[in-house]
């Protein structure tokens, strides 16, 4: 895994997601970004879609692909390799 993508990815969710308190540190790259991992929400996945679109031109389709995608960051970094434009 590209220590580098997972880097940019959790930065990337604390800019889209203003989490101010958060740092790349605090986020760790197995942990669910939904419910008691990050404690993100619906809200909160749909900005990280817009981002991952204009970011790294990937295209997530539905709610299935999305909660495989946004299990964890070393998942998304997964996604993020497999599908960048």
């Amino acid at each position: 895994m590209a220590e580098d993508l997972v880097l940019e990815l959790k930065n990337l969710i604390i800019s889209t997601l203003k989490l101010e308190d958060v740092t790349p540190g605090d986020i760790e790259d197995d942990s669910p970004l939904f419910g008691e991992g990050l404690g993100l929400d619906s809200i909160d996945a749909l900005e990280l879609v817009v981002a991952l679109e204009k970011t790294y031109g990937v295209f997530i389709p539905d709610s299935e692909v999305g909660k495989k995608v946004f299990r964890s960051v070393n998942a998304l970094a997964e996604f993020v390799k497999a599908h960048r434009a």
